[in-house]
């Protein structure tokens, strides 16, 4: 059974390298960033928003367990009065494909519900249809979407 705990500084310092690393591979991939920028942009971008690291005020940061393994992490953070924004999930590589992404979106329903969010957001890269697909199947609606052509 999966439960979301509150991440230690620890579990915090092996999001932080994997989720900076992670980021700027995608902002790459999806055109945002070019290669030889994405790795600082990524690393500023954490910075700003995480300024006291697992404990930034108004963001929670979870790691996800089932049982004694630690499956991945999840990030909710508080963007409006009854809102919360999903800002990463990562499920280890070894532990994807076996249900611990749902399981972890279900759990971070209630703890949403708890903090007092009504709705929650999230984004979600136009390349990334393995996540694309988990979240229409939890009934999360497509409320924008942003397309780009690279001209030459």
């Amino acid at each position: 059974m999966v439960r979301l705990k509150r991440m230690t500084a620890k579990e915090f310092d092996a999001f932080l390298d994997h989720s900076i690393e992670n980021y700027a591979k995608e902002k790459t991939e999806a055109g945002n960033w070019a290669p030889e920028e994405a790795l600082e942009n990524s690393k500023n971008d954490f910075k700003r928003l995480l300024p006291n690291r697992e404990n930034s005020e108004d963001n929670y940061l979870y790691t996800i367990w089932d049982n004694d393994l630690a499956a991945g992490s999840i990030w909710l953070a508080k963007i409006g009065e009854d809102t919360g924004y999903i800002y990463n999930i990562f499920i280890e590589p070894e532990h994807q494909g076996k249900g611990y992404g749902k399981q972890a979106m279900l759990e971070i329903e209630k703890a949403a519900k708890a903090l007092g969010f009504s709705k929650i957001e999230l984004h979600v890269f136009g390349h990334n249809q393995t996540a694309r697909n988990l979240y229409e199947k939890l009934e999360y609606e497509v409320t924008n979407v942003i397309m780009a052509k690279k001209l030459s």
